[in-house]
């Protein structure tokens, strides 16, 4: 097969393709993006594989970085652009089913490309579009399989994480594992033990992004790597109520992840040490908590005054994941009670801090805090003005009855 036209991607790296070629050694483009046009989907990375080695790259081009050089990745800054140039390489045994424990550089393009790990992932393309071939990609693309390169149990074990990789292709894809495929996955799952717990929560997250996410998460409980996973090891009945929902794609990975969460239920007190196990972010972390404890606010019925205030714009969010529910969500009406909050913060407050204990000649204590929340909720449920005035005196009558 030879693609008629290049993508306007692979024709910019075309320049840095023949310097190579002028020197005597081989070079292809490989991996996702070579997927990716196939398919006639947007190009996300251009690699690019040869038979130099990292040195033999440094020599060629002024500008590179040695960004993997240990592995054979060097990236070429050529002009506008810059390229991960790889040189092609055979792997030793996995010892930790993460990483070879010896990488070595070979000049055999068959040799690289046999350890790949599946074959919609294992084609090579020439510089005038030749699509090189050697494990019948073509045949899986046309029908939409997934299929290991060679002996599946080698690949993952290998590398386990290929096992949530290919569960991302289901949800990105839609494509199916192949038999033996799906047969070395369910066999191998509890090889995920051994993976670092934030990579399998980027594929994961991919995963819930997909557009086939339902059937991938079919496939997640099928295969049994859920139990592998992070506080999902009796998560299977959750699992699948999720896979159940519309399957409008989700427009973050916190928004899909707050389903997730919901529909696992995970009381709002317990998403702090779930996700922790995740090793996500505090951001990431607060804002899936936020989320998830608005949905369940928003199933209740309408927003109170101190719940919309307290979520701010995430309502907005929660108004979008209702779809996921069966029902409708009222952005617009949210959107204009939002504005007519008569405070977004504690700081739009007219008094503060430093003005309470002034005006009561008292020093910070917890009477501080306490009072600062009456206004802050008086304001909020419009029981009384933002008016310094009236809030000193509203803060007086608070201190009277609660102060000890």
């Amino acid at each position: 097969m030879k693609l008629t036209v290049l993508p306007e991607e692979f024709r910019r790296a075309l320049p840095v393709m023949e310097k190579i070629e002028q020197a005597g050694f081989e070079a292809y483009f490989v991996g996702g993006s070579v997927r990716d046009v196939l398919l006639g989907q947007p190009i996300h990375d251009v690699d690019i594989a040869t038979s130099a080695f990292p040195a033999e790259i440094k020599a060629i081009f002024p500008r590179t970085v040695d960004i993997g050089i240990e592995h054979g990745t060097v990236l070429v800054l050529f002009e506008e652009e810059q390229y991960e140039i790889t040189t092609f390489r055979t792997e030793s045994a996995y010892q930790d089913f993460r990483r070879p424990d010896q990488v070595s550089f070979v000049r055999s393009l068959e040799e690289d490309l046999k350890r790949r790990d599946f074959t919609i992932n294992a084609f090579a393309v020439q510089d005038d579009g030749t699509v090189i071939d050697l494990f019948d990609g073509l045949a899986d693309l046309e029908r939409h399989v997934l299929r290991a390169v060679g002996d599946p149990h080698e690949r993952f074990h290998e590398d386990a994480l290929r096992m949530m990789r290919g569960l991302r292709f289901v949800s990105q894809l839609g494509f199916a594992f192949e038999e033996e495929t799906f047969a070395a996955i369910l066999e191998n799952h509890s090889l995920l033990e051994k993976i670092s717990v934030e990579r399998i929560f980027i594929e994961f997250s991919k995963l819930l992004l997909g557009s086939h996410r339902n059937e991938a998460i079919r496939q997640f409980s099928a295969t049994k790597c859920y139990r592998y996973c992070p506080g999902m090891k009796e998560a299977k009945a959750g699992l699948m109520k999720f896979s159940q929902l519309v399957s409008i794609p989700f427009e973050s990975a916190e928004a899909a992840w707050s389903v997730l969460l919901d529909h696992l239920e995970i009381p709002v007190d317990d998403i702090g040490s779930f996700m922790k196990a995740w090793k996500v972010s505090n951001d990431f972390l607060r804002e899936c908590r936020e989320l998830v404890w608005g949905l369940q606010q928003r199933k209740l019925g309408a927003y109170t005054p101190m719940a919309l205030y307290r979520l701010g714009d995430r309502a907005l969010t929660v108004e979008t994941l209702l779809t996921y529910y069966g029902r409708p969500g009222e952005a617009g009406k949210t959107a204009l009670a939002l504005a007519q909050l008569p405070i977004r913060s504690m700081r739009e407050l007219t008094v503060n801090g430093n003005s309470l204990m002034q005006h009561f000649h008292k020093k910070a204590g917890p009477w501080l805090k306490d009072t600062l929340h009456y206004l802050e909720r008086g304001v909020v449920e419009k029981r009384f003005a933002n008016d310094a005035e009236v809030l000193l005196k509203e803060a007086g009558n608070f201190l009277k009855e609660n102060l000890v």
